[in-house]
Order: C-alpha cells, then structure tokens, then sequence
C-alpha cells in the first residue's frame, strides 16, 4: 500500500501528521511530505486514517 500526495491540493492544516507521524512531516509551513513509501507492515490504518484527515484530499491511497 501507498500514501500518496497530491502536494498541489494540500493547504497546510497538518492534520494528516497528527494521525500519522511515521508516515508524513510537515515542513516548517506545515505542508506535507510522505516519508514512508510503501506504507510498512501495520501502517495501514495509520494510513487509511491520515488520508481520511485531509481536508482537501491531498492525501490518497494506493494499493
């Protein structure tokens, strides 16, 4: 599985980061990066989570 970002539709709210530190950082505006490509084993309901907490739907999953 993916956590994928579209980096144009995040907006800097940094929820995502709250549900999923392991997975996502914020730079120092608070947008997004995805830091853990694929998600590791036990990560994906962290994942499911950070992208269901995006308010814009930058963040996405793949399987």
């Amino acid at each position: 599985m993916k956590l994928l970002l579209d980096s144009t539709r995040c907006q800097g709210y940094g929820l995502c980061q709250e549900h999923a530190p392991g997975l996502v950082e914020l730079d120092e505006w608070g947008y997004a990066t995805v830091v853990a490509v694929p998600v590791p084993d036990g990560g994906e309901n962290a994942a499911r989570a950070c992208a269901e907490a995006c308010p814009n739907s930058a963040l996405q999953l793949e399987k």
